[in-house]
């Protein structure tokens, strides 16, 4: 199995090697391309390549027309299969982390909870792939108050590490009349201001090339915990991010009407808004209009921080860093990191 695990990874890091060259021939094709749509000449360096390229423009159609990263992709076969999940925690964990971490067996769907006993990352991560997990959540706590939790993704990565604060569990929430039953439905998902300028790079042969938006990279590795929901779901999960620390709250409704054809979230007191056919529904933590939907809280919460993700599984030391925070980050107060 280990050796299979090591062809597994040269094999993806090869395919990853060949994007460099898949750029490169992108770019000549789309010189090509202006030259012939601007009634300009081909350029002196491409006119040896100007029949073969042209005869490739010709086969493209929409899909092959931009190059892809399928194989780099970490998410691309997501769509095919839910989400399996495992959640365990650091050794000898405290009666506060291991009710915390039974309470996030129900926030993931299909997860599974370990006991860590005296088993490494190695192990963990490598029984995880013989059985098909798709992700692995490592749980962390300083002196009984849970302080950490990185999601590692397989068999590949990535890896995000993410610092936990201002936990309340579900019997810690104050308003006993949010207090109900545990709903284990595929939630509705919110993201709320992910929409960062901060972009991260990943250097693949021929240079920096552009891989996405920090914002955008959390939330691809956060959504695809979850499989996707039935229209009629009550349940909603939100991830709000202000100044960088990313709320989650979650929240189940009475009502019939939480068909979410698309959710965004709303400032203050309101939670998020969604589409049913031609009506927009406000959703509102208490009632807010004929349109809004009112929402009670079931927890936990807490507030997540972002701080490095890694290019591998969290048993790979010598992965690659694709993005950590530095000091300097934080120099300026208006300065965001993973939107506004």
């Amino acid at each position: 199995m280990h050796r299979r695990n090591i062809r597994l990874r040269r094999e993806y890091l090869y395919r990853k090697s060949l994007e460099g060259k898949e750029r490169l021939l992108y770019e000549k094709k789309r010189k090509i391309r202006e030259a012939l749509e601007e009634g300009k000449p081909i350029p002196t360096e491409l006119r040896n390549e100007e029949a073969a390229l042209r005869k490739e423009i010709d086969l493209e159609d929409e899909i092959t027309a931009v190059p892809r990263s399928t194989i780099d992709d970490e998410y691309a076969n997501a769509p095919e299969k839910d989400p399996k999940i495992l959640l365990t925690t650091s050794r000898n964990p405290s009666a506060p982390l291991t009710q915390f971490v039974k309470e996030l067996k129900i926030v993931f769907p299909n997860a599974q909870r370990m006991n860590r006993g005296g088993q490494v990352i190695s192990e963990i991560i490598e029984t995880c792939r013989s059985h098909d997990f798709t992700d692995v959540i490592l749980v962390h706590e300083n002196r009984g108050v849970p302080d950490g939790i990185v999601i590692s993704h397989l068999p590949f990565g990535p890896t995000a590490y993410f610092g936990l604060l201002n936990v309340v569990t579900r019997h810690d929430i104050k308003d006993k009349k949010s207090m109900g039953t545990m709903s284990e439905a595929y939630p509705h998902l919110i993201f709320d201001k992910f929409s960062t300028k901060h972009l991260i790079y990943c250097s693949i042969l021929t240079g920096d090339i552009l891989i996405m938006q920090l914002g955008e990279r959390t939330v691809n590795i956060l959504k695809h915990l979850f499989p996707v929901p039935k229209p009629d779901t009550k349940r909603i999960l939100t991830f709000a991010n202000q100044s960088d620390y990313i709320s989650f709250r979650r929240c189940c409704s009475d009502s019939s009407k939480m068909s979410m054809g698309a959710c965004r979230i709303l400032p203050n007191s309101v939670f998020g808004e969604f589409n049913t056919g031609a009506t927009t529904h406000h959703v509102y933590e208490k009632n807010g209009g004929p349109k809004s939907i009112e929402l009670k809280e079931v927890g936990p919460r807490f507030e997540l921080r972002l701080y490095q993700i890694k290019l591998g599984t969290m048993d790979q030391d010598e992965a690659q860093i694709e993005w950590v925070i530095k000091p300097y980050m934080n120099t300026s107060k208006k300065r965001t990191l993973l939107g506004d």
